[in-house]
């Protein structure tokens, strides 16, 4: 059935090939429709808990999306009249930034005082340029005295300044509206800098980090991916020893790429950084099929066949292990549907749509134009071939030992698989090479950073915000934030009761403390939102029917467990100290990533388990053999284990990234497992051979194919370890290990554990 369908193929091959190109650019068509979102939002399922909970702030409160310019003096002072009026050309230049509702500095900060009975509301550093040194020193005193501005917009050491702009954008077109604010303030910093060029302008806050995702995309495309290309050539044309070969899988890798990406377009798949790595992680997958089927062909023309004849007994040879392998890996990418983040969702099905569009062609167009692309082959044996038989025959004789040592060291390797802790830093989503990471680090460093965590604290009542006891307990909540190691900053409502109440007395620092009766607390916030110039309000502090309060703590740059366990003391604080309106859940990105890696481990790991034992059914109903299938699920497990221990060793923390690597490797390992067992399968029933000559007939006939595709997938996702977006370096990092320590397992582990455990006598077929 197979050899007439490849003798079909040939014969028609010029229409296979324009039939082949034909469906492909139908496929393709569909990238007409894809979209590349920036929003980082995208990372969470609409059920995701903390997504809601966050998105229920923002629906309260005035939107807290931001960008941030960091202003760093060369002369390490802020408090100057040339460094307070770049200040505040900056924060009146940020009103024109596009969607921007806030903009604040230590310049615009509305400071409280009082004239006789009045209350005067005005800008901190009023025409910064007259100022005398007197009222420069007064300021500087102000500033690093107020709660609201210290580690928020100005550095303890008064040596870095911040002007944040609040933006909100419209969500009408999300992939224009965010690089239109993003290309703004760029060249607002150029122009900054133009003007006063000893003042070092950085950028961060949740825009730029929007901003970044499509960046480090970018930046992956224009150097990693050439040079992806260029690799695969270079193997191929060393292994496959022909230009023709190195052409057609050149193609195939491509059709697969236009095939999946198209196909996304068509499904509606909006492209993110993790899944638009498909890119780079498809031609890694669609070039073993092709190696396969054209090894087999290159060997057999060695022997003598001609191309026709050859190619026929390749396909013949390789339709069901290439067709297993790509169901397979198809099913283990798939896997990653059970993952909670959608990006990899996303990219799992764009690969599993890439690898087998990958097969059809490898069994359509591959052969079609290879009998039209010109070639031959000297029947000659090759260097590698002598060394893979060479090395067939160690295996076979140290067999036993190989065993022993091989079951040894995974079992010491795995030992360390414990060492792991699930942890994630999500500012480190991004290498340094991108310019949002290495100013979120200064920021992180020098002022403030991006983490940060929102409560909306209820009073249970209509303008219960005024009510003393409610904002005593507000108060504590606050001040037990601040007592945390973790805590730069807390933003919080009862700042400012205690700075009118002070303000209304005179300025007298003893009545800096909370007003103690409502109704005068109710006068003196309606006294003061009077007096706030347009879009410096309250609105991102008190909600309407001033009934609750949001509590802004900004937190220093750390790893997911340690801000897991800061919100859990912080729950346990609420339910132990404050009333049951207050006790409430925190919200803000910092908290949807952190619990991120831990829902996606637990959803992979039975998406993971689903795949094995999809896998082990399709394997044992294909290999005929219950034996051979549960046997085939020791190299194809091993592997992942391994990588995790050598992780363990090296590392010691699995985040977001790793948590979909077992689901993804596994269909990836499969591929070698299947492609050894059929040989030796095909040895032992049709051919009659022993356990040891089948394990002799494998390594010579698949054994090189092996080693090839082993080299493309290491090589391919080395290259993508240099990716600027930390989560597909990693990723890439871990499945490179995994497919060494898979190569290893099947050529050192597999066979000892046939000749051990094999003893059927088979019946010539």
């Amino acid at each position: 059935m197979v050899k007439q369908y490849a003798e079909y193929i040939i014969r028609f091959k010029w229409l296979t090939v324009l039939l082949s190109i034909l469906w492909v650019m139908a496929m393709g068509a569909g990238a007409q429709y894809l979209t590349f979102t920036n929003d980082y939002r995208v990372f969470f399922g609409e059920d995701n808990p903390q997504l809601l909970a966050f998105e229920n702030i923002q629906d309260t409160y005035s939107r807290s999306d931001n960008v941030m310019l960091l202003l760093a003096p060369k002369d390490g002072k802020v408090f100057t009249r040339p460094t307070l009026e770049a200040v505040a050309w900056l924060t009146e230049r940020a009103w024109e930034t596009p969607h921007s509702t806030r903009v604040e500095s230590v310049t615009n900060y509305q400071h409280t005082s009082a004239v006789e009975d009045d209350l005067l509301v005005e800008d901190l550093a009023l025409e910064p340029g007259v100022l005398s040194d007197e009222d420069l020193s007064r300021i500087r005193e102000i500033a690093l005295s107020e709660p609201v501005l210290i580690n928020r917009l100005i550095s303890p050491e008064a040596h870095v300044t911040g002007v944040n702009i609040n933006i909100e954008l419209p969500g009408v077109d999300p992939i224009v509206e965010n690089p239109e604010v993003v290309s703004f303030v760029r060249d607002l910093r150029a122009e900054f800098v133009d003007n006063f060029p000893d003042i070092e302008v950085r950028l961060t806050g949740i825009v730029m980090m929007n901003q970044a995702f499509p960046e480090a995309s970018q930046y992956d495309m224009s150097t990693l991916f050439p040079l992806m290309l260029l690799i695969f050539v270079v193997v191929l044309y060393f292994w496959v020893r022909g230009l023709s070969g190195t052409i057609a899988t050149f193609m195939i890798i491509i059709f697969s790429i236009v095939g999946a990406m198209g196909m996304a377009g068509w499904f509606g798949i909006a492209l993110t950084p993790p899944s638009f790595s498909a890119i780079m992680i498809i031609p890694t997958m669609a070039i073993a099929d092709s190696v396969h089927v054209l090894m087999n062909y290159v060997l057999l023309m060695r022997t003598g066949e001609s191309k026709h004849e050859a190619m026929v007994d390749s396909i013949r040879i390789n339709m069901q292990p290439v067709f297993l392998t790509s169901i397979t890996t198809a099913i283990g990418f798939m896997s990653m549907n059970f993952s909670d983040a959608p990006p990899f969702r996303d990219l799992g099905n764009i690969v599993a749509m890439g690898v087998m569009v990958a097969f059809v062609l490898s069994v359509t167009f591959l052969p079609a134009i290879m009998m039209i692309l010109p070639g031959r082959q000297k029947v000659e044996d090759t260097n590698s071939s002598i060394a893979m038989r060479r090395f067939a025959e160690f295996v076979i004789a140290k067999r036993s030992k190989l065993l022993v040592v091989m079951g040894l060291g995974c079992l010491v390797l795995i030992s360390f698989v414990p060492n792991n802790e699930l942890n994630d830093d999500f500012v480190k989503y991004f290498s340094e090479k991108i310019e949002f990471r290495r100013d979120a680090d200064y920021a992180s460093k020098n002022l403030s950073g991006l983490y940060l965590v929102n409560y909306s604290l209820e009073s249970g009542e209509d303008g219960g915000v005024s009510e003393p006891a409610f904002q005593q307990h507000v108060e504590e909540f606050a001040i037990w934030y601040r007592e945390q190691p973790e805590v730069i900053h807390v933003n919080v409502i009862t700042d400012t009761f205690k700075r009118l109440n002070r303000s209304m007395h005179g300025d007298d620092e003893a009545y800096y403390q909370l007003p103690e009766q409502r109704e005068l607390a109710a006068q003196y916030l309606l006294l003061y939102e009077m007096s706030l110039p347009y879009g410096l309000d309250l609105n991102n502090q008190i909600n309407i029917d001033k009934s609750a309060t949001r509590m802004v703590v900004m937190l220093r740059n750390m790893t997911t467990n340690t801000v897991l366990n800061l919100e859990q003391r912080a729950k346990d604080w609420l339910g132990d100290n404050a009333p049951k309106s207050m006790q409430t859940d925190g919200a803000s990105p910092t908290l949807m990533f952190s619990h991120i890696g831990q829902r996606n481990i637990r959803s992979m790991l039975f998406g993971t388990t689903v795949a094995l034992v999809l896998i082990s059914i399709i394997l044992i109903f294909a290999l005929k053999s219950f034996k051979i299938g549960l046997l085939s699920l020791i190299p194809n497990l091993i592997p992942a284990a391994l990588a995790f221990g050598a992780w363990g060793i090296a590392v010691g923390q699995v985040g977001l990234a790793l948590s979909v690597v077992t689901g993804m490797t596994l269909g990836i390992v499969v591929d070698d497992t299947v492609h050894f067992l059929s040989k030796y399968l095909r040895a032992r029933r049709e051919k009659n051979l022993n356990a040891e000559d089948a394990v002799r007939y494998a390594f010579n006939t698949v054994g090189l194919a092996l080693v090839v595709t082993s080299i493309v997938l290491i090589a391919g996702f080395l290259v993508l370890t240099f990716s600027a977006f930390q989560l597909n370096s990693n990723m890439a990092i871990m499945t490179a290990v995994t497919i060494v320590f898979a190569i290893l397992a099947d050529f050192l582990l597999l066979p000892p554990i046939l000749m051990a455990l094999d003893k059927k006598e088979y019946s010539h077929a």
